[in-house]
């Protein structure tokens, strides 16, 4: 089975172009100014744009409030809303039903403590990015390279909605990611960077390359 890849934070046409070589399920663009992959609602519309068909835009945004939802999807023609904040539970609910679009759900992990979180927002969103929690103070809540201990989702098949495994993944650690926690889907930004918010299409290349070799 194939391992689906998310390539996040894309702020070039180009990287576009890569992420579809690489053979991306879905590519990500960020709304946060503090990000360096932040951009505009005019750039991001014309990324989205070239984006081939098959492949699912997704918008990372944190604790977003309904004008600035309303205004991206104004903008720029989108498959899926990535709530990467604080947002509750009854805030994801809530945007799923007044947007209309599926809803991804970023949980942070440091420990075990963490995972109750899971169930708690597997009720509310179509999928869930399982992250590594940003250290306290930290500027930005995802796309810090930052792994969190992998063997805390071994052998955890039960949850109930598609998720996604991401914080700190590598072309070089990916495979070793997969097998430890058995992820079917992955995301990367910052690990394909050879700056921050500039892609490398040979970095993204070899991410794709050592997940078919796990996948097979």
């Amino acid at each position: 089975m194939s391992i689906a890849i998310k390539f996040c934070g894309l702020t070039r046409p180009e990287d576009v172009s890569a992420a579809a070589e690489a053979g991306a399920r879905y590519v990500g663009f960020v709304f946060f100014p503090k990000s360096p992959r932040n951009v505009s609602l005019a750039c991001a519309r014309d990324l989205a744009l070239a984006v081939p068909p098959g492949i699912a835009k997704v918008a990372l945004t944190v604790d977003a409030d309904d004008a600035a939802l309303d205004a991206l999807l104004a903008e720029v023609p989108l498959d899926m809303l990535q709530l990467h904040g604080e947002e509750s539970p009854g805030r994801v609910a809530e945007v799923r039903a007044r947007f209309g679009l599926p809803v991804m759900k970023a949980v942070g992990i440091a420990g075990p403590d963490d995972l109750a979180a899971i169930d708690l927002y597997s009720a509310v969103a179509d999928q869930l990015l399982i992250d590594a929690k940003p250290p306290k103070g930290a500027d930005l809540p995802g796309g810090n390279g930052l792994a969190f201990d992998w063997r805390l989702l071994a052998g955890r098949k039960y949850w109930t909605k598609p998720w996604m495994l991401a914080g700190g993944l590598t072309p070089g650690n990916v495979a070793e990611a997969v097998r430890l926690t058995g992820a079917r889907q992955v995301d990367v930004s910052s690990g394909v960077e050879s700056a921050p918010g500039v892609k490398d299409s040979g970095r993204m290349a070899a991410f794709a390359s050592a997940l078919s070799a796990t996948a097979a």
